[in-house]
């Protein structure tokens, strides 16, 4: 039996045309996982007016939640057609979202173009974890926020999101995730340390209930043992 490919991120562009149609099971999962998110982010900044990078946009859920908050948003993420679905949507309700194609290594930006730079579902899926948030650090002002959230790594993080999420509950498609790639939070909080950023506190996302469709829905839970969020913050100058 061939082996499932892992950290497989071409599942982004194979659905790009249904991104929106809430016809597909774990799309809608990520749609349902971005009021959770937003849950604990809007405690931290006031979204008005700001220049906010969504770095891992995708089909461009995050995007529109921002932009419903009145930031002045800049998608991007590899996915090309996920980026041209997302494009489409934000042009058919008239929305001025900026999408780009690139990746968190490399981010076609000046420096300081941003306010905050929001990043979830993605770090446990770069190929150099400190050059992204040496990338991140780059394109955000004096004093600028870096919201996030990412899996932890742990025999029960493997468990759920692995095991349950992608093999038995179809949550995900199988191969997502590579589990040697996931970040435990003192991890992450030394990379950010060490790339100058004065790190915040931790806490745990995971699902809270069940929606109308028996789907789940989001929001902070308890310890931060398998889906964990944060915030840093960018010195001022």
């Amino acid at each position: 039996m061939a082996q499932t490919l892992r950290n497989n991120l071409e599942i982004y562009d194979h659905v790009a045309a249904q991104w929106w149609s809430d016809d597909i099971r774990w799309v809608r999962t990520l749609k349902n996982m971005v009021p959770g998110r937003l849950g604990w982010f809007d405690r931290h900044i006031d979204w008005q007016g700001k220049n906010v990078l969504d770095l891992g946009s995708a089909g461009g859920f995050m995007a529109e939640a921002l932009d419903d908050r009145g930031a002045h948003v800049t998608g991007i993420d590899p996915a090309k057609d996920a980026i041209a679905a997302a494009t489409a949507h934000a042009d058919a309700a008239g929305r001025s979202i900026r999408y780009d194609v690139g990746v968190g290594e490399a981010l076609p930006y000046s420096d300081a173009s941003f306010d905050a730079v929001v990043c979830v579902d993605v770090l446990e899926h770069v190929q150099s974890l400190p050059t992204v948030i040496s990338e991140v650090s780059r394109v955000l002002r004096p004093g600028g926020l870096f919201l996030f959230d990412t899996i932890n790594r742990n025999p029960i993080a493997r468990l759920v999101t692995i095991t349950m999420a992608e093999d038995v509950l179809k949550l995900l498609p199988g191969g997502t995730h590579d589990p040697a790639l996931f970040i435990k939070p003192a991890e992450l909080r030394t990379e950010l340390q060490d790339a100058g950023f004065a790190v915040g506190k931790m806490v745990g996302l995971g699902p809270r209930g069940i929606n109308g469709r028996g789907d789940f829905t989001f929001g902070r839970v308890p310890g931060t043992m398998i889906i964990y969020m944060g915030t840093a913050r960018k010195p001022e100058a």
